[in-house]
């Protein structure tokens, strides 16, 4: 069966989803303790969320990349990963959605939140056909984010660490089995359309 396009892929219970990011360890391990973000930690700059595990290893490379040596898997509430798309303007012009270029940009610069949709990735971080959701929180969202949303914070570059191991020696089995169980999260439709979801990226039953 093909994949939507633009569907949002994750780990998720009834009431938390996990997204990852990636920090050097002055900012990671301070918020592993603490159970949240703390100094030096900044909330005057965006910060960027990241359902799809896989995504996150291409973009901070396994954990290798300078300033993203640590990977955090963050449980969020549901309530407030949907309060940011409900509010999440595309990062990009689009004339099927945009009456113009100008009205785009006063829209992008009003909303705390952008969303863009970038290639998913493979096990061994080839592009894939269809994409995957990342999320840029500022302002009103970055405190809503930090103070109200986090569950929990874990870190788990030891797993990072083994499964790039693990693919060095041509384990690929052994390596996926370490992956993330993700399936398709149920966007309600009206947020569905606001961030430019497939139409047919319908949640698994």
């Amino acid at each position: 069966m093909s994949v939507p396009a633009r569907q949002i892929r994750a780990r998720f219970s009834a009431d938390t989803i996990t997204v990852y990011q990636a920090y050097p360890p002055e900012i990671a391990l301070p918020a592993v303790t603490a159970g949240g973000f703390v100094a030096p930690f900044k909330r005057d700059r965006m910060t960027w969320i990241k359902p799809s595990f896989l995504w996150m290893m291409y973009r901070c490379g396994w954990a290798t990349k300078p300033g993203q040596e640590r990977v955090l898997a963050l449980d969020i509430t549901r309530e407030g990963f949907e309060w940011a798309l409900e509010r999440a303007c595309l990062s990009h012009f689009d004339r099927r959605l945009h009456a113009d270029k100008a009205t785009w940009s006063r829209h992008l610069k009003a909303s705390p939140v952008r969303v863009q949709w970038d290639p998913e990735r493979t096990l061994r971080l080839s592009a894939l056909p269809y994409r995957s959701l990342q999320v840029g929180l500022s302002g009103e969202a970055v405190d809503r984010y930090v103070d109200d949303w986090i569950v929990a914070v874990t870190d788990i570059t030891p797993t990072v660490h083994r499964i790039r191991e693990l693919l060095v020696v041509n384990d690929e089995p052994a390596a996926a089995a370490l992956l993330p169980a993700e399936k398709v999260y149920p966007l309600p439709g009206r947020i569905g359309a606001r961030v430019d979801a497939s139409q047919d990226a319908a949640a698994e039953t």
